[in-house]
């Protein structure tokens, strides 16, 4: 039995920006932190049967792999040349479609799986490109790089994507004061909404490939506020970069009107009234988790407010170890 491990994740500043339609013009930029919320995935081989079998939201026994219905199960397994006598099982702290950056934890967390399974482990950068492969080249789901590279590196993490689309990881120097600080300050709350991002990236990405001037220059405007964000954070300038949280996420919502809607909207608008300086929705947008930063003394009035909303807020920490291989009783 092989068991891993791959943490969700929490953007904050660059979003977007590192689809191939910006980053392989532009280049990309994205400030992320990845956080105990773990998709998980368990892996057996069967000593006697030749059938796969999957669970997830739902099971699947099929007898050859390129039958299986999940796609990236389906194209994970292909890609590696693995056919048969597998059970393999999915988990997740949190449901997916809901902006944290599941679908990419999931390939990760998979990958690791497969590939200590076959003896092939691969370093961290190579995991997440294969991720990123698998998803997009094989699966034909839009996809950056951002999630593959935060679920495989952990940490508080910035990504600077060239247009070769070749990644630079490197840890912002935010002081561990200032990281504890940051922590107890965001509150996550969720929504209730699930929602696909393919939609709202297919627009994306078409718009920006056929050069749409309010779209790239939006996206030149979010990569300029993500490395504000990492220099505020630097600075240990909390405050500011709340301040900036707020500017994100309005240059973020001029470019799709998928982005919000009128009841996400009054949610944003009421904890900005509770104290809030800024906020925004985790990932593509349009539902899932809103994440806001709250001053000293406003966090209390913030939660009874959202409470009183119906959201609910999940508590976190964030993730320094990135992709686990957990157990391998093989």
């Amino acid at each position: 039995m092989i068991t891993t491990r791959a943490p969700l994740r929490i953007p904050l500043g660059g979003g977007g920006t590192d689809l191939p339609s910006y980053a392989d013009r532009h280049g990309g930029f994205i400030l992320s932190a990845a956080i105990d919320k773990y998709v998980y995935i368990q892996l057996n081989a069967l000593q006697v049967e030749d059938f796969v079998r999957v669970k997830y939201s739902r099971t699947e026994r099929v007898g050859h792999v390129a039958d299986l219905e999940h796609p990236l199960l389906r194209e994970s397994l292909l890609h590696l040349g693995i056919e048969g006598g597998l059970e393999i099982g999915a988990m997740a702290d949190v449901p997916g479609r809901t902006g944290l950056g599941s679908s990419g934890a999931f390939t990760v967390a998979l990958l690791a799986a497969l590939r200590e399974f076959a003896g092939r482990p691969l370093p961290r950068a190579h995991l997440a490109d294969e991720a990123h492969h698998v998803e997009t080249a094989r699966a034909g789901q839009p996809a950056g790089k951002h999630d593959h590279y935060l679920a495989a590196f952990g940490g508080l993490t910035c990504l600077d994507i060239d247009s070769g689309g070749r990644v630079s990881v490197s840890g912002p120097r935010v002081s561990g004061e200032t990281l504890g600080e940051l922590g107890r300050r965001l509150v996550l709350l969720y929504t209730g909404i699930q929602r696909e991002s393919f939609d709202i990236l297919s627009q994306q990405e078409e718009e920006t490939r056929a050069g749409k001037a309010s779209v790239v220059d939006g996206l030149h405007e979010i990569k300029s506020l993500g490395l504000r964000i990492r220099d505020a954070l630097e600075a240990g300038d909390l405050d500011r970069f709340g301040d900036l949280l707020h500017t994100h996420w309005e240059t973020k919502k001029r470019r799709s009107s998928k982005m919000s809607n009128p009841e996400i909207d009054r949610w944003y608008d009421e904890a900005r009234r509770a104290g809030a300086l800024g906020g925004k929705l985790m990932g593509a947008g349009g539902g899932g988790f809103l994440m806001f930063y709250t001053p000293p003394g406003a966090r209390e009035a913030l939660l009874r407010r959202m409470r009183e909303e119906g959201l609910r807020e999940m508590g976190f920490r964030f993730d320094t170890e990135g992709a686990k291989v957990l157990t391998n009783s093989g």
